[in-house]
């Protein structure tokens, strides 16, 4: 498997691409190409033409959640269709994967709305869209791992002020039960990519490591929204420590307090717009 950074908070040293709150990432893995997550702008489609990554060529989009920091560019990715369309060139449909809430509307004072700039109804127009809470197999070793079982007390999530609004049009706490991951099965064990873990680095390990029948962690790729220091915090280090994975990636909304106690924890290394990551099938 291969992946490749396509947005992040920070750009690697010395390349000449964007960063912006926000994350995606290019992954090939078993003759697929798979789009994960879309950034909060064009950076994507930006990005990606400075690395040749060819986003009129991908098999399944994925999205982590329902935040318009991982699905705002996914309306510049179908204007790269709808263009392509009208000027002849070559390109793919993908379809998209995703849990059933992640195109619900999340209103968060003072903005009007925190989801996607997309309804579900609209992607729909153009690309088919797979609305799931179960895990999907895009590949033979690669997993959308759907909704995350969420075991840890110290990942509980805690929605506070944030809401999220039901087709009926009522509204109810958000617990970002659409936050989910990717997993790679390969030969030095998994290879998870979260967006923002709002589930929980640790949750979303175990959840992974459950749905495909591997206990190895290669390598924890992507947000894992620890913020400061804290009784969440310490525990995922202790978590890690035991886990003892090969590699972190931690990014996007991953503190410089929280890289700092990471580091203790697991091989943290460096992450940013332009990464090339490549692993060994099984």
């Amino acid at each position: 498997m291969k992946a490749t950074i396509l947005v992040d908070n920070t750009a690697l040293f010395d390349r000449p691409f964007i960063a912006e709150h926000g994350f995606a990432v290019y992954i090939e893995a078993e003759g697929k190409k798979v789009l994960f997550d879309t950034g909060s702008t064009d950076a994507l489609v930006k990005n990606a033409a400075g690395l040749k990554i060819d986003l009129l060529d991908l098999d399944c989009i994925v999205l982590s959640h329902g935040h318009n920091d991982h699905t705002g560019g996914l309306y510049h990715l179908l204007r790269l269709y709808l263009d392509a369309a009208m000027e002849g060139r070559d390109h793919r449909l993908p379809r998209l994967v995703a849990h059933p809430h992640c195109f619900y509307a999340r209103p968060k004072k003072p903005y009007p709305d925190i989801g996607p700039l997309l309804s579900a109804d609209e992607v729909q127009r153009f690309i088919p869209l797979e609305l799931t809470r179960e895990p999907v197999r895009l590949a033979p070793n690669l997993f959308f791992l759907g909704e995350i079982e969420r075991t840890f007390p110290f990942e509980i999530f805690s929605p506070g002020p944030r809401r999220i609004v039901l087709p009926d049009g009522t509204e109810e706490a958000d617990h970002l039960a659409d936050d989910t991951a990717l997993a790679f099965r390969g030969r030095d064990g998994l290879v998870v990519v979260t967006g923002c873990a709002h589930s929980g680095c640790c949750n979303t390990v175990r959840h992974a490591r459950k749905v495909c029948g591997e206990t190895r962690v290669a390598d924890i790729v992507g947000g894992l929204h620890l913020l400061g220091p804290g009784p969440q915090l310490d525990e995922t280090c202790d978590y890690l420590r035991e886990l003892r994975p090969a590699a972190l990636h931690a990014c996007h909304c991953t503190s410089l307090a929280a890289k700092v106690a990471l580091a203790g924890a697991a091989p943290l290394l460096k992450t940013g717009v332009g990464l090339q990551l490549a692993y060994a099938d099984r």
